[in-house]
């Protein structure tokens, strides 16, 4: 075995580990619960929006029911008066009338309004109550999303920890000059710093070499650094 194998085990736990990670980033379910929150957002949207006409249609309908009040007290009062006996005059009893009479179609009216308001909020009512329905339902979604989201992240970094025991093991048998090279072409290489030869083909950008280069290192220490004339990724060799 060659010293740079350790760092070729190291390099195929590494590789596993951004794999694991790249797949609890890019896990189906996590996708899914991003599209459920977007749908719970646009819902509550549409609730506020829902909610705040059904609030100023409960304010107009207040309104209408305050002044109809005071409108029946008024007409009470006046009606009292006019039934009591207390006015004899004719022309303030027919004032009195007409203002009774008045004050009535103004109720009559109010209430009319009322009515169209009432009317008004009947499908307003039955569009919030599906919409919290909705909600409701989506909430139950939401929380096995999640649940289900916590126990597959559970298994990755299970599985992640297993794989970063086996890599420091691995790593107690890589040189200390053969760090600083590794993690820099690493990070040059998307996350492949070394690789096998297989034949004449450089495992790390799976480009087979000129029979020349690949004659000239097979001429060369097993121990002695080589690079992929394709790439320029460490190479391990047989």
């Amino acid at each position: 075995m060659t010293r740079w194998e350790p760092l070729l085990v190291v390099q195929q736990h590494d590789t596993h580990a951004d794999q694991l990670d790249h797949r609890v980033q890019h896990l189906p379910v996590r996708a899914e619960l991003s599209r459920h929150e977007e749908a719970v957002a646009a819902l509550d949207t549409r609730l506020v929006e829902v909610d705040a006409r059904r609030t100023d249609l409960a304010r107009s309908q207040q309104r209408l029911e305050d002044e109809i009040h005071s409108l029946e007290e008024r007409a009470g009062q006046a009606e009292k008066k006019l039934y009591s006996g207390s006015i004899t005059n004719p022309r303030e009893l027919q004032a009195l009338q007409d203002d009774v009479a008045s004050i009535r179609r103004r109720i009559s009216q109010l209430e009319d309004d009322e009515l169209e308001v009432m009317e008004r909020l009947e499908p307003v009512d039955a569009e919030r109550a599906r919409l919290t329905a909705q909600r409701e339902r989506l909430d139950g979604e939401g929380t096995g999303l999640r649940a289900a989201l916590a126990e597959t992240e559970a298994e990755i970094e299970a599985e992640l920890a297993t794989v970063r025991q086996e890599r420091d093991e691995a790593a107690a048998g890589v040189a200390a000059d053969q760090w600083e090279e590794y993690d820099r072409l690493r990070a040059q290489f998307g996350g492949i710093a070394i690789a096998r030869l297989v034949g004449s083909t450089c495992q790390g950008c799976h480009l087979a070499l000129s029979a020349v280069e690949v004659d000239r290192i097979r001429h060369l220490p097993l121990d002695e650094p080589v690079h992929c004339e394709e790439c320029g990724r460490l190479l391990v060799r047989d």
